[in-house]
């Protein structure tokens, strides 16, 4: 009888650190996810705060692209306020990252801007802050991959289900057009 009740106790002291120990790694892949996420809002920051200067400056030389410089406003606004909404933001992120390419277009048009060492500067610290941006956007997705690894497999899928974590949403372009093969014609 004691052998069993040893036996028992063991095997309990095992399954409880058995799960203490996933659970520490699926709230470490948490706090990973988290950061990533992080990443990504410091980048888009960075970038939201840049872009009204890159209006003002293409502003002056293209005053009748008024629609354009609204399109961007209002891209820019509705990104600050999606919050912690992947899908949303891969969405709205999407359109501003395309209405920048019209915005860097319509600034081909004017040579005068082209040559404006503000302007110049700008448009190199967003194309710097783009780059940064998708490193972000990998690292974020990478976290997210890993947590959702170790959640669905067995037995981490049922600690997992006990405490409530849930798996994490990729972040992804949700413009079609952007996962196209660009058209080059000469």
């Amino acid at each position: 009888m004691e052998v069993i009740l040893l036996v028992l106790l063991v095997a309990a002291v095992v399954i409880v650190f058995f799960v203490i120990g996933v659970f520490n790694s699926l709230k470490t892949l948490q706090i990973l996810v988290k950061e990533g996420w992080s990443g990504i809002d410091v980048q888009l920051k960075k970038r939201f705060d840049l872009i009204p200067n890159l209006v003002e400056s293409v502003k002056g030389y293209a005053s009748h692209e008024k629609e354009l410089f609204s399109k961007v406003a209002e891209l820019r606004s509705g990104m600050m306020n999606v919050g912690n909404d992947p899908e949303k933001l891969g969405q709205l992120e999407g359109e501003l990252r395309g209405t920048l390419k019209t915005l860097f277009a319509v600034a081909e048009a004017y040579p005068e801007l082209k040559a404006n060492e503000n302007f110049l500067r700008l448009q190199s610290s967003i194309q710097e802050i783009e780059n940064e941006l998708e490193s972000a956007r990998r690292y974020y997705n990478g976290a997210v991959r890993d947590l959702n690894s170790k959640i669905v497999v067995f037995p981490n899928n049922f600690v997992a289900s006990m405490f409530g974590i849930k798996e994490g949403k990729f972040f992804e372009i949700m413009n079609a057009a952007e996962r196209e093969n660009v058209k080059v014609q000469f």
